[in-house]
């Protein structure tokens, strides 16, 4: 097994939304925002190669939105997914799995694109794209608070073209060989975090559960939470489990740090090292 970060570019989102009741003064130490307000949120998907078996971690917010859409979110930097894939030495033709963690805008955007005909189709036509049916029926009829996260245009396609496939909801469920499933119901109901051991170390690919390394601290939890005191108690499980066992952490929107390890201290649970995935091999 190989793993590969895939950088799909910058967004930005309101920073006072990011995190929550916690106030300025003190977020923007670790995530400075702009004279908006906004602050830099990255993309980061994860590439899995495994045997005959290329695997996805979410796609990033792709690029079919108008430009009204894409104006509020102010999308910057290099990198698309695109140009990731061919720097790793592939294209979307070679993934074989689309995994979504879950399907907010931000995470499912890039696994649909726009033909030259305008009809929308899968961006990756070879793959099998996975969800959970909890998931997906909270997604599909969502409610009015979450309704503007849920784009019918990233989603119903999947399953029109036939390439959607359902992940059984279990507490130990797994998807493949060294790779198995945490479900969390804070942010939105049944989102995925894949968990992959590699070589030697468990590797947790956080999600929505834990944005960015800002977000460690218990209160840090996003308005954008469905049931933020779920977040709490989800997070802070999760993260007592991570500092005991020495979990790497895989922050996909993290602008400046790939991964990170936690600790226990008198204030908690707390920040130990940062560090790029390649100093995971």
């Amino acid at each position: 097994m190989r793993l590969h970060t895939i950088d799909t570019g910058f967004f930005k989102l309101d920073g006072g939304a990011m995190f929550g009741v916690v106030p300025k003064s003190i977020w923007q130490r670790s995530n400075p925002a702009d004279e908006n307000n906004m602050c830099t949120w990255a993309m980061r998907c994860l590439l899995i190669e495994d045997g005959n078996r290329l695997i996805l971690i979410d796609t990033g917010i792709g690029n079919k939105q108008d430009e009204k859409f894409l104006r509020h979110y102010y999308l910057h930097g290099e990198s698309s997914l695109d140009k990731s894939l061919e720097k790793k030495g592939f294209n979307r033709n070679d993934i074989t799995d689309v995994f979504l963690t879950h399907l907010h805008f931000d995470h499912c955007g890039g696994a649909i694109e726009r033909a030259d005909n305008g009809s929308l189709v899968p961006a990756f036509e070879n793959a099998v794209y996975w969800s959970n049916e909890k998931h997906w029926n909270w997604a599909v009829n969502p409610n009015a608070r979450e309704k503007a996260s849920f784009l019918k245009e990233n989603i119903l396609p999947i399953q029109e073209s036939g390439q959607l496939k359902f992940i059984a909801e279990d507490e130990h469920t797994s998807f493949a060989p060294g790779i198995s499933i945490r479900f969390a119901y804070g942010h939105t109901d049944a989102m995925m975090l894949p968990q992959i051991e590699y070589n030697n170390k468990k590797i947790v690919y956080m999600a929505d559960l834990l944005p960015s390394t800002g977000h460690i601290p218990l209160p840090y939890v996003m308005s954008y939470d469905m049931f933020p005191l779920q977040t709490l108690e989800e997070k802070g499980k999760f993260l007592r489990e991570a500092a005991e066992h020495q979990y790497i952490l895989y922050l996909e929107h993290d602008p400046v740090n790939e991964c990170c390890t936690v600790q226990a201290t008198e204030k908690g649970i707390r920040l130990a090292e940062t560090f790029s995935l390649d100093n995971c091999t």
